[in-house]
């Protein structure tokens, strides 16, 4: 009989990279270039990993297009300068076990792993680079060629791309938007406690992680139940 394939999509800033320094520093400049009061720390927090169009506008609903394009551009400007300061794996450092686990689950049959990111293109390629992960993801699906999360459109083609299905599926993140995703999507819903979101917000999941050491084991019993 056939391995069964499966896919195992990670979001990346909360989820498999503590990226919060550079996310907290770039919106500070930002806002404070267009002379603009600096968001509280939650609030920011609160928007990471939706893209950021949907994001600005999230955090200041009254601007115009033209405001929200101007603190864009001057969030990933400021985001590249602080990047380029200490270097992508410094800035943005993975979470204690994620290399290890990515590791193992990269070594099973049939076990296929993808990345779902509010990120652009370029600084998802940066960090993925800087880790040195390019071997372990089959498939990435950033915000360049997607509506914002939580809308599926990037997990159904992070399936496409490896040819699974729904059921074969598991969405690993930190944020309601990656929990609303999966869901929509019809997939398994992984959350993280050590990301940005409160785990109150993660309603959506099917079961929260403490730690990366139990995620073997929490998509064992996600396959099992989805048998």
């Amino acid at each position: 009989m056939a391995e069964r394939t499966r896919l195992v999509i990670f979001d990346v800033d909360g989820t498999l990279v503590d990226s919060q320094g550079d996310i907290l520093g770039a919106m500070s400049h930002s806002f404070m270039a267009q002379n603009l009061p600096v968001p509280a720390r939650s609030d920011i927090l609160g928007i990471v990993g939706l893209s950021l169009d949907v994001a600005m506008s999230r955090l200041v609903p009254e601007a115009d297009a033209q405001g929200v394009a101007a603190l864009v551009q001057g969030y990933k400007d400021a985001y590249i300068e602080l990047r380029a300061r200490t270097g992508a794996a410094q800035s943005s450092p993975l979470y204690p076990g994620a290399m290890e686990v990515l590791q193992e689950l990269h070594s099973q049959p049939g076990l296929l792993l993808g990345l779902a990111t509010g990120k652009s293109k370029r600084g998802l390629d940066k960090l993925v680079e800087a880790h040195d992960l390019e071997r372990f993801f089959v498939t990435r699906q950033v915000a360049d060629f997607h509506p914002s999360k939580p809308h599926p459109s990037m997990i159904y083609q992070a399936m496409g791309e490896a040819g699974t299905t729904p059921a074969e599926t598991v969405m690993i993140g930190d944020t309601s938007f990656d929990m609303d995703m999966a869901r929509a999507a019809g997939v398994g819903a992984l959350g993280v406690s050590w990301g940005y979101h409160p785990v109150a917000h993660l309603q959506a999941a099917h079961r929260i992680l403490d730690d990366f050491v139990s995620l073997p084991d929490a998509l064992a019993g996600m396959w099992e139940r989805a048998s």
